[in-house]
């Protein structure tokens, strides 16, 4: 699954605007739309603040030879 669409389906899920989540987060509302558009290249660190607010983590692992990308 994307990210944009992670996010905003969680969001979604949770009943935040995007307007709350970026004040949340605090991440400026046009970087929370542009995620969402799946434009724009946010930093981990952006990436992390939406999550935390979001209650959503990012996991690591190393991938088979076998799997998809």
């Amino acid at each position: 699954m994307l990210l944009s669409t992670t996010l905003a389906a969680r969001r979604k899920t949770l009943g935040i605007s995007q307007t709350d989540l970026a004040e949340m987060s605090g991440v400026s509302l046009a970087t929370i739309k542009n995620i969402e558009r799946g434009k724009g290249n946010p930093s981990f660190e952006t990436v992390e603040k939406i999550l935390s607010v979001l209650g959503l983590e990012v996991l690591f692992k190393v991938r088979s030879p076998f799997d998809k990308q």
